[in-house]
């Protein structure tokens, strides 16, 4: 049944409560690993669930909203890449910085909790040893450069985008391992700090953009070892938009109390959060070919759907061990491809100018895209609305 952001996120917090009412014997919800498409609304529901947990007050006093949300759920999204912004030094092109935007949230850990070396060791093993960050005194802002392994470096830089990600989670990262460590400590009054004694809830919304497969991989089976090795009483849910994120962290997750979902945006505005299975990792071309035939039977079909066709014929290919996708495609007479399926997939799946970009598609195009899925399905053996 379609719900609102705010309704799904009440869901997803009273999911172990519902779990431990059903069974005297059945066990709590330790994580929720949610896949949602990029504009689904992941982020906007980490704010939703945020305001559950430690809802924002009428008072005047930011601070302790902010101590109130610090205390209940730790949360990680697209927000806390905003605090971060580059200075380019366009006049002199000499030191880029990146400079963080005045918060509470990175003077805590920063200075309050002095992780800024913990953060330098989490980011140069995602990326390099020799790429350094170096944060003013004031924590204010950071510059990067490369050691040489001797008294030389490089002048700052500007680090990738992907580093830069890389960075900001790395600051995350290192706040959530001492928060287990000092909550693994089971005598509270032994713990070196009593400030995470009331934490219930991490939020974790899709911390791999731009990040290569090599060092996704590495950053879900970190995430997941830390989740699983956390206290029994600390949940989390997870969303992300990046299918093999989801399937390394599906297969960690494969004996933990985990609950795995699909979150779906309705053409009405409202959500859809649909289980999934616990057997098999969740298929994402099988997804995009369910998607792909419920268009084309409602005949609500885009340009962008012959991306779908492309995909579901690339990772099929792969599979396989074909070299070219297009060897997929239903031969003619002369045992060969029909040359316009696939240019017609080329053209409409790979654009380089803007007045190409027409989303609408003539009868005769979704003629064809309705006969390859048909064909597809047929050759080989694929089950109709899959998911």
């Amino acid at each position: 049944m379609a719900q609102s952001l705010t309704e799904i996120a009440q869901q997803l917090k009273d999911a172990e409560h519902r779990t431990r009412s059903a069974s005297a014997t059945t066990s709590d919800v330790k994580v929720q690993l949610i896949y949602a498409f990029n504009g689904t609304g992941k982020t906007r529901l980490s704010r939703e669930f945020k305001q559950l947990i430690a809802p924002r007050t009428d008072g005047d006093g930011e601070a302790d909203e902010t101590e109130l949300a610090r205390t209940k759920i730790l949360y990680y999204n697209a927000f806390t890449e905003d605090l971060f912004y580059w200075d380019n030094d366009l006049a002199r092109d000499a030191e880029p910085k990146l400079k963080i935007q005045p918060n509470s949230f990175t003077p805590w850990v920063l200075h309050e909790q002095g992780q800024d070396q913990n953060i330098i060791t989490h980011f140069q093993r995602y990326t390099d040893e020799r790429l350094t960050p170096r944060f003013s005194p004031d924590f204010s802002e950071v510059t990067f450069s490369f050691e040489r392994g001797n008294a030389e470096q490089t002048a700052n830089i500007k680090i990738s985008k992907g580093e830069e990600s890389n960075f900001i989670w790395s600051i995350f990262y290192s706040l959530l391992v001492q928060v287990i460590d000092v909550l693994n400590v089971a005598e509270p009054s032994e713990r070196e700090t009593d400030q995470f004694n009331q934490l219930e809830y991490v939020f974790v919304d899709d911390p791999v953009s731009s990040l290569d497969e090599n060092h996704l991989i590495e950053l879900a089976v970190d995430l997941a070892t830390l989740v699983k090795s956390s206290p029994s009483e600390l949940k989390f849910i997870i969303t992300t938009h990046n299918p093999l994120f989801y399937n390394v962290l599906h297969n960690e997750f494969r004996n933990a109390k985990c609950k795995k979902y699909l979150l779906k945006k309705q053409d009405t505005g409202e959500f859809d959060l649909v289980p999934q299975s616990n057997d098999s990792p969740f298929s994402y071309h099988l997804f995009l070919k369910a998607e792909l035939e419920k268009a084309i039977e409602t005949g609500q079909l885009h340009k962008y759907h012959f991306n779908f066709l492309r995909n579901i014929l690339e990772k099929t290919c792969t599979f396989l061990g074909h070299e070219n996708w297009g060897n997929l495609l239903p031969t003619a007479g002369d045992g060969r491809p029909n040359p316009y399926e696939a240019r017609i997939i080329n053209i409409s799946s790979h654009s380089k100018h803007a007045g190409e970009e027409v989303t609408e598609l003539t009868e005769d195009d979704k003629r064809v895209l309705g006969y390859l899925v048909r064909q597809m399905n047929e050759m080989y053996r694929f089950k109709s609305g899959a998911r």
